[in-house]
């Protein structure tokens, strides 16, 4: 099924894209938790028009690119965030949160497919590469500073990860969430129709199902209405 993203989500899309995910993948992930939307013909209709104004005012062609790199070159973008102890982040900064202040601050508009890095989730200073046009790429210094405060020096950033990563080796290791897995749920959930449009059991129904010599005691032990009564 079609959803908007409300959210970026990593290996999915980013926010404001329509996406065909699977119809238990949405249900159960995806729309509890405000990630996504339904992608209705209207609303999709107008994130798609959004998306071509947008595309409108970045690089067209590779003089355009040189000259947006340059300016590129120029900016330091700064997103100050709530972090733990050991600079892990509260959440995240997403290529959508790059592009959109790129554009907010500096009325430079990248494609955000482009922002060639997955979600920053760290504080630290980042060199963020966009690709602008073929044989143009640029980099943009980003600080990622903790709420109220400010970037420690590069070896203490060092020693807080390293300290974090130590952490976690001590602890349970976490089961990842694998998408395939639970297309496969959702699937196996799903009523599914044949070729001649048949609504096929599910697996719980099958499993649920008496073997055929089950099936045929317990229909002989099972007294005919036509039997005679003494």
């Amino acid at each position: 099924m079609e959803v908007i993203l409300l959210r970026d989500v990593d290996k999915v899309g980013l926010r404001g894209e329509v996406v065909n995910v699977a119809r238990g993948y949405a249900r159960n992930f995806l729309l509890p938790r405000k990630l996504a939307e339904t992608a209705t013909p209207a609303r999709a209709a107008e994130v798609r028009k959004l998306e071509e104004k947008r595309s409108k005012h970045e690089a067209k062609s590779f003089e355009d690119a040189q000259q947006v790199a340059e300016r590129l070159g120029e900016v330091e973008l700064r997103f100050d965030v709530k972090a733990g102890p050991t600079g892990s982040l509260f959440g995240s900064v997403t290529p959508t949160n790059i592009a959109d202040t790129l554009w907010d601050d500096h009325k430079i508009r990248v494609d955000r497919r482009k922002i060639q890095i997955d979600s920053i989730k760290r504080i630290g200073r980042f060199q963020i590469p966009i690709e602008l046009f073929q044989d143009v790429t640029a980099e943009v210094r980003t600080l990622v500073v903790p709420e109220g405060g400010e970037l420690p020096p590069e070896e203490e950033l060092e020693a807080m990860e390293a300290a974090e990563q130590a952490a976690a080796q001590v602890e349970e290791p976490k089961e990842e969430l694998d998408l395939d897995a639970l297309d496969a749920a959702a699937a196996a959930q799903d009523p599914q129709l044949s070729s001649a449009d048949e609504l096929q059991p599910t697996a719980a129904d099958v499993a649920a199902e008496l073997p055929d010599d089950d099936f045929d005691r317990a229909a002989d032990a099972e007294p005919s209405e036509h039997a005679e009564h003494p």
